[in-house]
C-alpha cells in the first residue's frame, strides 16, 4: 500500500508461490523451524542486497530461463502428484476434492482451486470430529520464533528461496509492469523493502514477500481502470484487502493441523497444476536448452542430498554446468 501510494504504480505484493512449495518439499528434510527462520532471515538480507548493489540485482536477472523454470518444475512436481497419491491412500477424503477441481476445471475454471479448497475444508471438518476448531486456535497472534543459524539449511534453503523468488516472483513482476507501460518501476525500493519486511516477517514465522505477478498483471492493466495514472489505486485496495484475510490465519492453521498430511499437500498440488504446467513450457520451451533444463528438473524432483544440502540447490548447479558445457561444445 505504501509503495503504491508513494510512487503511484501499482506495485502488488504477495507471498513467495514458489517459495511456499520450496517449503513444502523441504519440510520433510528439516523439522527445527528455528533453522528455517534463519534461512527466512538470510533470504530478506540477500534481497536487500540485491536492491542496493545494482550489478547483483542484474545478474539474477540474467539466471538462465530454462533453469529458472526446470529448477521451479522441479519443486512443484512432487507436491502436484501429491492428488494422485491421496486418491489412492485416502479416496474417501481426496477423491471429492480432486472430483470437485476436475468437474470446475471443466464448467467454470477461475472457481475451480476455490471450490477444491472450500470442500477440502469440509472434508477436514467432517473427518476430524468435534474440538478441532476452537476458541483458542482461532484467534490470531504474533508468535516470535528464535532464528537458529545452522549452515546446511541456510545454504540448502536460504540461497535456494531466494533464488526461486527472484526468478519466479520478482522478475516476472517488473517484467509486467514494463510490459503495462510503467517503464521505470522502483526496483531498488521494491526490492528493499520488501526484504527487509521479509526478514522481519520471518522472526514471526512468515515466509518470504515478493513483487507479485499474476496480481500485478490484473492490478496494473487496463481491468483496473482506463487511465493507467489511475491504477495504482487498485493495489493499494489489494494490500487493504489482504488486512481481513489475515484475521483468518488462525482458522487455516487450525484446518491445516487437523487434516492428514497427504491431504493439505494434494489440495496445494491442484492449486499449482497451473504453475507446473507453465514452468515446465517454459523450461523446454528453447530447444538447444532443454537437455539442461530436463537435467535440473530430474535432480530438483529427486529429493537428493549431498554434503546436506537439498536438491534446488543442486539442480540449479548442475544445470548451470551442463548447460555452459554444451554451450561451449556447439560453439
Amino acid at each position: 500500500m505504501a509503495l503504491s501510494w508513494r510512487y503511484r504504480i501499482p506495485i502488488s505484493i504477495a507471498w513467495s508461490t514458489p517459495g511456499a512449495a520450496l517449503l513444502i518439499a523441504a519440510g520433510d528434510a528439516n523439522d527445527d523451524f528455528g533453522a528455517v527462520v534463519g534461512a527466512f532471515l538470510l533470504c530478506g538480507l540477500l534481497l536487500v542486497v540485491t536492491g542496493l548493489v545494482a550489478p547483483l540485482a542484474r545478474a539474477m536477472t540474467r539466471i538462465p530461463k530454462p533453469i529458472a523454470s526446470a529448477m521451479l518444475a522441479g519443486i512443484l512436481f512432487p507436491i502436484c502428484v501429491a492428488p494422485v497419491t491421496a486418491s489412492v491412500e485416502l479416496p474417501q477424503l481426496a477423491l471429492p476434492i480432486v472430483l470437485t477441481w476436475l468437474v470446475l476445471f471443466r464448467l467454470a475454471p477461475r472457481w475451480a482451486v476455490p471450490a477444491a479448497m472450500a470442500v477440502a475444508i469440509v472434508v477436514v471438518a467432517l473427518s476430524a470430529g468435534d474440538g478441532w476448531l476452537n476458541a483458542s486456535a482461532i484467534v490470531p497472534r504474533l508468535e516470535f520464533v528464535a532464528p537458529e543459524l545452522d549452515p546446511v539449511v541456510l545454504v540448502s534453503l536460504g540461497i535456494p528461496l531466494y533464488i526461486v523468488t527472484m526468478a519466479g516472483q520478482n522478475v516476472p513482476g517488473f517484467a509486467v509492469l514494463t510490459t503495462l507501460g510503467y517503464d521505470r518501476p522502483p526496483a531498488r525500493a521494491a526490492l528493499v523493502t520488501t526484504g527487509a519486511l521479509s526478514a522481519a516477517g520471518g522472526l514471526f514465522g512468515g515466509h518470504v514477500i515478493n513483487l507479485a505477478a499474476i496480481t500485478a498483471a490484473i492490478m496494473a492493466g487496463p481491468d483496473a481502470h482506463p487511465d493507467p495514472r489511475r491504477r495504482w489505486v487498485a493495489a493499494f485496495a489489494g494490500g487493504a484487502a489482504y488486512i481481513p484475510l489475515a484475521l483468518g490465519a488462525g482458522v487455516a492453521t487450525a484446518v491445516v493441523s487437523a487434516a492428514p498430511d497427504i491431504l493439505i499437500t494434494a489440495a496445494a498440488g491442484l492449486a499449482l497444476l497451473g504453475a507446473l504446467a507453465a514452468a515446465v513450457t517454459s523450461a523446454l520451451e528453447e530447444e538447444q536448452h532443454r537437455i539442461a533444463a530436463i537435467v535440473t528438473f530430474l535432480v530438483v524432483a529427486s529429493d537428493i542430498e549431498i554434503a546436506g544440502i537439498g536438491s534446488a540447490f543442486w539442480g540449479l548447479v548442475i544445470g548451470g554446468v551442463l548447460m555452459l558445457w554444451l554451450q561451449r561444445r556447439r560453439r
